[in-house]
């Protein structure tokens, strides 16, 4: 049975078709002085330095920001944002909206680790100016200088952007249907591709982010180090606060993987306060991991009313580990809420409730790989965990049977589709792709929407009304005709020996003569000594483990050194991209560093 329905108030006519860039005016007539946008800077100061613009100089800034957008490119071009992440960069944001500029949020070349994205996206957008700030612009110079890509008709810094130019902005009201922004996808299964994202598409999903993630209470904050880049850090920290005019702290990734207890106390910071955040799973587990008594001690959590987890699989040890952790700091048992969405619905699709503690189911992998839910005990060797990530709001969400196109009943495994304003409607310069993945029809309809669906790619069942996602369908694998999701395998991989690195693990399939054959790559653990460690014993603990849990065989097993499995802008294991180096040679193994030291 499909879960959800659409928001009243975004349909036509309804109260909520007013653009969400239009809003920055408004806050700024009815709140002026209140603080919109506060950017935490920890590169110049250690306990961090708090920059904050009000509604109306936010208001200013934008549309200053907008002439000079416009002095460089016309209603359509693109402009690249190639910035730190500072107010700047969401000055940035706002006035390519205000300007019809369509904007491509990405990234300072400098940024580590995201080269190859960054020279695609940027090439696929083809932009005609380049946003950055003059301490960028080195490495803005050496990336347009070093690569083949598209050169820019100008370069506008937004840091020396005179705010005096507001005066001279004349009102352009946006359409629902103009573009307002490229989302380039993180790219976990091929090249990035710009999702086409309108100002209705925003404005939709801001709202139905509110309504299902933060509805009505006093004095709501958002608190974030998400990149801006990214799906998730640009809607929950840019347009989730126009929607009522709240305000959103944030500082940068960088400086929350310095130091990730930063985040918390920031968090912490906010007293009276109902506080918002956001994050992939990786960085609950790693905030947890670095929490001592002393810490913990200073902090105060009781305002935190929602820990939004998503863009990437959801382990249930982490919902546990980070709950336990910070309890003692006042952390409400049901302010977490594992959620899921993708870049090519805006971003926000399904969450938990709140004040609910996160569900958690346990599977036969047996039938689960069959397509079918069957609960079983959880302490079977057998059982997967599957975490409820809740329900839509204002959008549908169908379980469809890809191959025969109809809805598929609650217990049955099928593809995710879902259906609503916040859908985009399709990839940059790419028909054949955008017509593949968002023009997905049900003949049948049995009184949901026929057309158009956009099929997600990834495989979830309903349960009890909330949907539990199972995996990517480009990444499963068949081994003797029986299917096996890889995060099931990779969790096998690294509870088999302290020498694998926790969540650092990709299983994927190559072709054989009769069957797939199963390869796992696995980093090694630095907390195990190199002089302390057997390559061997590691290998044949992982073959063992995974012929008894999952009855499969290893074709190869290779551990290598830290950071050699590769991983998208949001921190999803990237299984295409490590098979690739795999059968490129490309990846230092652990065998190879051993042996070098004689």
């Amino acid at each position: 049975m499909a879960l959800g329905s659409l928001l009243p108030e975004l349909l036509p006519g309804g109260p909520g078709r007013t653009p969400l860039i239009e809003r920055v005016a408004r806050w700024a007539r009815e709140k002026p002085d209140a603080p919109a946008y506060t950017f935490v800077d920890y590169s110049i100061d250690p306990s961090g330095a708090h920059v904050t613009l009000t509604w109306a100089e936010t208001d200013r800034r934008a549309r200053a920001m907008a002439v000079a957008l416009r002095r460089a490119a016309g209603p359509g071009e693109r402009a690249a944002l190639l910035l730190p992440q500072t107010l700047e960069y969401m000055m940035a944001m706002l006035g390519a909206m205000h300007a019809h500029v369509i904007a491509v949020p990405l990234f300072s070349p400098d940024l580590p680790g995201h080269a190859e994205r960054l020279i695609g996206a940027y090439t696929d957008a083809e932009p005609a100016v380049v946003v950055t700030t003059r301490g960028a612009l080195p490495h803005v110079e050496k990336f347009l200088a070093d690569h083949d890509v598209p050169q820019p008709k100008e370069l506008v810094f937004a840091d020396e952007v005179d705010v005096a130019l507001a005066g001279r902005w004349e009102d352009d009201p946006v359409a629902f249907d103009d573009l307002a922004y490229l989302q380039y996808t993180s790219g976990s299964t091929r090249r990035p591709a710009g999702v086409e994202i309108t100002h209705g598409n925003v404005t939709a999903n801001a709202a139905q982010l509110w309504a299902g993630w933060a509805p009505e209470k006093p004095d709501p904050e958002l608190v974030s180090w998400l990149p801006l880049f990214h799906d998730m850090g640009l809607i929950s920290t840019m347009a989730l606060p126009l929607v009522h005019g709240d305000h959103a702290i944030y500082t940068d990734p960088v400086s929350f993987i310095m130091n990730p207890m930063r985040w918390l106390r920031l968090i912490s910071e906010r007293p009276g306060k109902n506080v918002y955040t956001a994050g992939p799973n990786f960085a609950y587990e790693y905030v947890a991991s670095q929490a001592t008594a002393e810490k913990i001690a200073e902090l105060e959590l009781s305002g935190l009313t929602t820990c939004l987890n998503g863009a990437e699989p959801i382990r249930p040890s982490t919902l546990t580990t980070f709950a336990d952790a910070f309890a003692a700091a006042g952390l409400r048992p049901g302010a977490q809420a594992p959620g899921y969405g993708l870049a090519e619905a805006t971003v926000f699709v399904t969450a938990a409730a709140e004040n609910v503690p996160p569900k958690v189911v346990s599977a036969d992998r047996d039938a689960l790989t069959q397509g079918e839910l069957r609960l079983c005990e959880g302490g079977s060797e057998r059982a997967s965990a599957l975490v409820s990530c809740g329900r839509p709001s204002g959008q549908i969400v169908a379980i469809v049977d890809p191959e025969t196109r109809s809805e598929l009943p609650d217990g049955q495994v099928g593809e995710i589709w879902v259906h609503g304003p916040n859908v985009a409607a399709g990839y940059w310069r790419n028909s054949e792709r955008s017509q593949d993945t968002f023009g997905g029809e049900l003949p049948d309809s049995g009184g949901l929407p026929s057309r158009p669906w956009m099929k997600t790619g990834d495989y979830g069942v309903v349960h009890e009304g909330e949907l539990y996602v199972t995996g990517r369908i480009k990444d499963l694998i068949i081994v003797d005709g029986r299917n096996h999701y890889p995060q099931d395998i990779e969790v096998t991989v690294q509870e088999a020996h302290p020498a694998v690195r926790p969540d650092h693990v990709a299983a994927f399939a190559l072709p054989g003569e009769e069957t797939e054959r199963l390869v796992v790559v696995a980093e090694r653990n630095r907390r195990v000594p190199l002089g302390r460690l057997d390559v061997h014993e590691v290998e044949t603990a992982v073959r063992g483990a995974i012929n008894v849990q999952h009855e499969m065989s290893v074709h190869e097993f290779v551990l290598i050194e830290p950071g050699g499995v590769s991983r998208t802008s949001s921190g999803k294991i990237a299984r295409a991209a490590t098979r690739r180096r795999y059968l490129d040679g490309e990846l230092a193994t652990t065998a190879a560093r051993l042996a070098s030291r004689g």
